[in-house]
């Protein structure tokens, strides 16, 4: 069998298209390439889609926390607190077995015992908690020097805070911000080895790792496979989020604009 018999056979598989029968003998470069690269498409989905619904609930969040009513911060609080202070590996076995509950009380919820909505909805909670801090200690770090400036020109409430301090905080939040986005993709590989099932065999990039990796004995070579295809989505996530870095600091100095530095968080 070709290389491009193979990608053709199995570049889809991990969504369900394509051969349905995994390779059992004489494994290839090719079919470890092509699986390993299908089952990323899960992670890409589970980390974009995540961190673009984090963002919005974090910023809701981090706001909600800053607030002087207790009615409005505790429960960003306690939110922030339980998600940050939990292991993710730990929230994706209780968010399994919370929608297999509910599933029994509404059919409703049945989409959701499966890994492509429940475990989403856990790392969309997850990433929303770590962001909201990170733009909360952003929002207390903005300029008082930028706040009277404000209120000199006239600016107040939701004007002043979406003209200024919003746009400010976020350009502070960044650099730390792609941190967190980057180890959101990272942390998509837990997803397949928690409570939360691989149907129909859809898995993703580590999925099909381990796969191969059990069946030759010799993990030496899925397993590099497999982060030489994180490293290159990791040099995507630095990249798009360096230009947007740049978009937000357009109005400073080239020497003056903060720099995005990968800081890896070993433990989280």
């Amino acid at each position: 069998m070709s290389c491009w018999q193979t990608i053709q056979d199995y570049g889809l598989r991990a969504l369900g298209h394509g051969e349905r029968l995994l390779p059992r003998s004489d494994f290839t470069l090719c079919q470890q390439f092509t699986l390993i690269g299908s089952g990323l498409m899960w992670n890409i989905y589970f980390g974009v889609l995540a961190l673009l619904a984090g963002f919005i609930l974090a910023n809701a969040l981090a706001v909600a926390k800053g607030a002087n009513h207790p009615l409005l911060r505790k429960p960003a609080e306690w939110f922030i607190f339980i998600f940050r202070g939990s292991p993710l590996f730990i929230q994706f076995f209780f968010g399994y077995f919370l929608f297999l509950s509910l599933k029994g009380v509404s059919p409703v919820f049945t989409p959701f015992t499966s890994a492509a909505l429940g475990a989403l909805v856990v790392l969309f909670f997850n990433t929303a908690a770590y962001s909201a801090e990170i733009f909360y200690g952003a929002l207390r770090s903005v300029p008082k020097g930028d706040i009277e400036a404000a209120d000199a020109y006239g600016f107040s409430g939701w004007t002043r805070f979406r003209r200024i301090v919003w746009p400010t905080a976020m350009r502070l939040a960044w650099p730390a911000y792609t941190n967190e986005a980057i180890f959101l993709f990272h942390a998509t590989v837990l997803v397949f080895f928690s409570g939360f099932p691989a149907w129909q065999q859809k898995g993703d990039a580590l999925y099909y790792a381990s796969y191969f990796a059990d069946k030759t004995f010799n993990p030496f070579i899925p397993y590099p496979i497999l982060a030489g295809y994180f490293i290159l989505l990791t040099l995507l996530i630095i990249g798009v989020f360096g230009l947007i870095n740049r978009h937000l600091n357009r109005h400073l100095p080239q020497d003056s604009r903060p720099r995005l530095r990968f800081r890896p968080n070993l433990i989280r």
